[in-house]
């Protein structure tokens, strides 16, 4: 009875003081939280006041330094100067830059002609290191505002011309823009002026102006000025301020944006003052805080379902992708683990299918990744609607799928399960009010056929993926031995390509280009060739492709050029033309190495020609034509390849100017007797001769397609029908009997339509 009461007892206690003790919690804690939220806005208001006075303080230290170089930028002989066909650098630097120098402390200056060209560059210490391109496109934006207001400061006189006078004081001529930039880490001031005449100017045409940036450190007097005006204390410059309690900051930037430093100081903050005094009364309230230890018990009893709950809840994320709901990959090697085991004992066929979305990166990239994210929720939806319903769909990483069908009876009902899952993908998916429509490449491999453990039967799926993806997506794959063994092929070829590479067992062939008059050998082409220490001769239509797909292709192309370029001095007078991949192009470093094989092999760069073909341009990647016009401003000609076999020629001949136009053979071999085919070739010649190229034509195989050539003038001639691709030491032989033949012996036929002995 006793023990009913007091269990009655304590259940009445619980039920009053627990719920007053919630309360009087509750109502002390949002005090304090109050309290302490009041004193960080009153700290956040006093700071943003302090930064309103440090950028009040630093614009008008700005304004100053635009004052001060008014002396040298509205001046007439400066105007005259700067804007003479041939500017005197030494005047600009003496007269304006060191003047600047010498009585305000800017203590660096560039003028900037009104071709944005560089007219001089000035430094106290002279070293003019410090001007580049970085610093110049850094101020571009600062530059570009003074020429525009320049431009419009001019009205249109009645009689046509232009008048430059604008309204106000001496200072109001002054067009300037003035800012701060980082220089070698430090922080500058600068201001950057137009020059203009002080007495008024007519003009007949607009021009931009000769702008004068003049910079000058902040620190010292410039940051104690600052410091003096807006009445702070403790005035730092650093390169980056953590958040801390007591330090203001102003951030510094630069004309884009850029963070170039920050300026702290000690801040006051009377919020933090106010409850600093009022915390003796907050520490009775600690004391209720005890009474938290009464409710332990029950939220211990809260806290034990909450566990609970969060624990199935990581179980649940730890095990599933998050986007899709789908299980991840580590949950389905175990799912996948099992289903094979049950499999073996039951004696039946499980099929693992390997699903890509087929061109999924398209979608990101047109229409977001919010979009994409769409994409695979909905493919989700309809893979698990779709498959049996003893079957597993998992996600394994961004737009790939695997799916597990169980009880699989044959090829037929695999194919009609896939046939289904094609035709619901098909189905159009809405975005917004767009509709999409995915494909699906799928690889699958069926146990214990094709392998009984996770790993092999996922390996075997995704080399069946692959092939059906080369095989131009949209379809499916059942892996096959053979699929296997091509990838092993593969693999096995580039593990050999890569050690020929190292024991330099490759080799180069080189094919002759003649002139027009088939007088003398001009150009060379280097081509790659390797043997094997078996006497195996692997063709380069199998191991180029091979080179491309495992990345050696930059290995190989290095050492073909490096090859090519140091045999190069065995045929004074020749150019050697090497063969460049587009994956070599998209090297950051290509340009560079180029370089240095030319150096090293003191071989000058007018010797070399790059080829490139129409593929090296996929994807408009401007990249790749500035690489390009690197080359070319070295010396290095660089000659467009099998013209014509693309889309893109005409557009990629505008916009890079090519020394050489190479035809593709096809045109060449397509034109005996075919009159469509020689118009075109002759369209050809005529189109690189307009743009000023070089013209060679490749494939050349009879006496009839050189006259025909040499009729329509084309430059340089290539094909077996002057050689074969040689190899260095017959090509020297070649060289010697070549010129040692007359042409019209040549051209005959009677000399060198063999083209000697092959490499």
């Amino acid at each position: 009875m006793n023990k009913s009461i007091k269990n009655s007892g304590g259940h009445i206690a619980n039920a009053i003081i627990f719920p007053m003790l919630i309360v009087v919690l509750t109502s002390v804690f949002s005090i304090i939280g109050l309290m302490h939220w009041s004193a960080r806005l009153s700290d956040e208001t006093a700071e943003d006041s302090q930064q309103k006075l440090v950028a009040g303080a630093l614009q008008l230290t700005q304004n100053y330094i635009v004052k001060q170089q008014t002396g040298v930028v509205i001046w007439d002989e400066a105007y005259r100067e700067v804007n003479a066909a041939a500017p005197d650098e030494g005047w600009i630097s003496n007269n304006m830059m060191s003047w600047l120098s010498q009585n305000h402390g800017f203590t660096r200056s560039v003028l900037m002609g009104p071709d944005f060209n560089v007219l001089s560059v000035y430094s106290h210490d002279k070293n003019t290191r410090w001007m580049s391109d970085s610093l110049i496109e850094e101020l571009a934006p600062a530059i570009a505002k003074v020429r525009a207001r320049y431009i419009t400061s001019f009205h249109k006189t009645p009689s046509g011309l232009y008048s430059f006078m604008p309204p106000g004081g001496e200072t109001h001529l002054s067009i300037a823009e003035s800012g701060m930039l980082s220089l070698s880490g430090e922080p500058y001031l600068f201001t950057a002026a137009a020059v203009v005449p002080r007495i008024q100017s007519v003009i007949a045409e607009r021009r931009p102006p000769a702008v004068l940036v003049s910079l000058i450190p902040l620190r010292g007097q410039k940051l104690d000025n600052i410091s003096n005006m807006s009445r702070l204390e403790g005035f730092v410059l650093a390169e980056g301020q953590a958040d801390r309690n007591g330090v203001g900051t102003f951030q510094l930037d630069s004309p884009r944006g850029k963070d170039i430093g920050v300026i702290a100081w000690q801040a006051s903050q009377p919020g933090t003052q106010m409850l600093q005094r009022i915390n003796p009364f907050l520490a009775v309230a600690a004391f209720v805080i005890a009474a938290v230890v009464m409710a332990v018990t029950v939220f211990t009893r809260q806290m034990t379902k909450r566990l609970a709950r969060s624990e199935a809840k990581a179980v649940h994320a730890a095990r599933h992708d998050a986007l899709s709901g789908l299980p991840n990959r580590s949950s389905f090697q175990a799912l996948l683990t099992d289903i094979l085991e049950e499999s073996a004992q039951n004696g039946t066929n499980t099929a693992v299918v390997y699903v890509d979305l087929d061109h999924f990166k398209d979608i990101n990239d047109t229409l977001g990744h919010s979009a994409g994210d769409q994409v695979i929720v909905a493919v989700a939806n309809r893979l698990k609607q779709v498959i049996p319903v003893d079957g597993i769909v998992s996600r394994i990483s961004g737009d790939e799928f695997v799916m597990v069908l169980r009880n699989c009876e044959n090829d037929e009902w695999l194919e009609y399960i896939l046939d289904q899952i094609q035709d619901e993908i098909s189905r159009p998916i809405k975005i917004g009010r767009r509709e999409l429509f995915a494909s699906l490449s799928m690889g699958a491999a069926v146990a214990p056929k094709d392998g009984d453990s996770p790993d092999e039967l996922l390996r075997k799926a995704d080399i069946a993926l692959y092939d059906a993806k080369a095989n131009g997506r949209n379809r499916r794959s059942f892996f096959r031995p053979t699929m296997e063994q091509h990838v092993q092929s593969k693999d096995k070829m580039s593990r050999e390509l890569r050690l020929a590479l190292k024991n330099d067992e490759l080799d180069l062939a080189y094919q002759p280009q003649s002139d027009t008059d088939a007088k003398k050998i001009v150009s060379v082409e280097a081509l790659a060739r390797w043997t094997k220490e078996d006497g195996t001769v692997v063709p380069p239509s199998q191991f180029i492709p091979i080179a491309e797909e495992t990345g050696l292709i930059n290995d190989l192309g290095i050492w073909v050029l490096n090859k090519a370029c140091a045999r190069a001095h065995d045929w004074p007078g020749v150019v050697v033309s090497v063969n460049v991949s587009p994956n070599q192009f998209r090297h950051p470093r290509f340009v560079e190495k180029v370089m240095a094989i030319l150096a090293a092999n003191d071989l000058p760069p007018q010797r070399l020609e790059i080829e490139v073909t129409e593929s090296v341009f996929a994807g408009r990647d401007d990249s790749v034509l500035n690489a390009l016009r690197r080359l070319k401003s070295l010396g290095v000609k660089v000659a467009l390849d099998d013209f014509g076999s693309g889309y893109s020629s005409l557009s990629y001949l505008r916009r890079f100017p090519f020394d050489t136009l190479k035809i593709d053979r096809d045109f060449v071999s397509d034109m005996n007797g075919n009159p469509e085919a020689e118009a075109i070739l002759v369209s050809i010649i005529q189109l690189g001769k307009a743009l000023g190229m070089t013209i060679v034509a490749e494939g050349i195989e009879t006496i009839d397609q050189i006259r025909f050539l040499q009729e329509h003038d084309c430059h340089r001639m290539q094909g077996y029908f002057i050689s074969k691709p040689l190899n260095s030491k017959a090509l020297s032989q070649f060289l010697d009997d070549f010129h040692a033949v007359s042409a019209s012996e040549f051209v005959e036929g009677l000399g060198f339509k063999a083209g000697g002995s092959t490499a």
